[in-house]
C-alpha cells in the first residue's frame, strides 16, 4: 500500500511514522475504526519508553509462544483491524508453519468491516478466515460484547488462541474456557498481560516477525523439549521483569542519562 506521504528516511522516529501512516490508509478503506487509533497511540506510548526495541523479556515469551504454538493440537490467530493493517502477511505466514487457523474477532464488528479485513489477509496469502458474517455463530460464555461472536471451526474450537493489542475481558473468558492464550500487548500492566498465559510485550511489528523465526528455530525439537520451554516459562515474573526495565529506563531518562534508543547502554543487562 502506498503511503499518502513521503516519510524521510532519516527522521529520527520514520518507522513510527509508517506506522502511523499505515494505520490512517487502513481507517480510510474501513479496516481500522477511530477507537483502534486511540488504542494504538496507548501502545505506541509504551514503546517509546521500551525505546522501540524488543527486550529481552519479549525474546523470552517468544520463545515460550513459539514452543507453545507448536504443541498446540488446534491453534487459531484472532486478527483484528489494527493487527491485519499493520501485520497481515506476517500473521498468515506465521499461521502458514505453526498451522493455525485464522478468524476474524472484532470489538466493533459490521459485516463489511469483517469483509474489508478478511480482504486484506486474502491478498496477504490466507487460504480461509473464519469468523466472517454468519460464520461467527457460536458464543464465548461470560461475554456481553460483540468479541462474543466467534467461529465453531475457529477461536471457540481451539485450544490455543494467538491474540493481539488489549482485549482484556475476551483474554479472561478465553481463559475460563481452559484455552491457553498469546497475547502481543506492549502494556504490561493491562488487563490482556495480566490474563494472557503468554505475554509478549513488543510491537507487533516486531514481534510477529520474530516469532516466524523462533518457530522455525523450534520446529525440529522433540516435544518433550517444547514442553520443558513452556513450562520453565513464568508471565507474571516475566511481566514483572518488563515492568522494571520501564521503571529502571524512566529514571535514567530522570537523571537525563538516556534519551534515545541508541544511547541505552545502562540497559544493556535488559536488552
Amino acid at each position: 500500500m502506498k503511503e499518502e506521504i513521503e516519510i524521510p528516511t532519516d527522521h529520527p522516529r520514520a518507522n513510527s511514522l509508517r506506522i502511523r501512516e499505515k494505520l490512517v490508509m487502513n481507517y480510510k478503506l474501513g479496516i481500522v475504526v477511530p477507537q483502534g487509533l486511540i488504542a494504538h497511540g496507548r501502545g505506541e506510548a509504551f514503546d517509546y519508553i521500551l525505546g522501540e526495541r524488543t527486550i529481552k523479556p519479549a525474546f523470552k515469551a517468544i520463545t515460550a509462544a513459539g514452543a507453545a504454538m507448536l504443541l498446540a493440537k488446534y491453534p487459531v490467530i484472532s486478527v483484528n483491524g489494527n493487527s491485519s493493517a499493520l501485520a497481515a502477511k506476517d500473521l498468515v505466514k506465521l499461521a502458514n508453519i505453526t498451522k493455525s487457523k485464522i478468524e476474524v474477532n472484532l470489538f466493533y464488528r459490521s459485516f463489511e468491516r469483517e469483509i474489508a479485513i478478511k480482504k486484506v489477509l486474502t491478498e496477504a496469502g490466507a487460504k480461509e478466515v473464519f469468523g466472517v458474517g454468519d460464520q461467527a455463530s457460536a458464543r464465548i460464555p461470560e461475554l456481553s460484547s460483540e468479541r462474543r461472536k466467534v467461529d465453531v471451526r475457529g477461536i471457540y474450537s481451539a485450544d490455543l488462541v494467538l491474540l493481539s493489542l488489549e482485549d482484556g475481558d475476551r483474554t479472561e473468558a478465553l481463559r475460563k474456557m481452559g484455552k491457553k492464550v498469546i497475547a502481543i500487548e506492549l502494556n504490561p500492566f493491562s488487563r490482556t498481560a495480566q490474563y494472557a498465559s503468554i505475554t509478549i510485550v513488543d510491537n507487533i511489528v516486531r514481534a510477529v516477525p520474530l516469532l516466524i523465526e523462533e518457530v522455525q528455530r523450534l520446529k525440529f525439537k522433540s516435544r518433550k523439549e517444547l514442553s520443558r520451554i513452556v513450562k520453565r516459562f513464568n508471565n507474571e515474573k516475566n511481566l514483572g521483569y518488563c515492568i522494571e526495565f520501564i521503571a529502571k529506563r524512566l529514571i535514567e531518562i530522570r537523571k537525563r542519562k538516556i534519551l534515545y534508543p541508541e544511547t541505552m547502554e545502562n540497559l544493556s543487562p535488559w536488552l
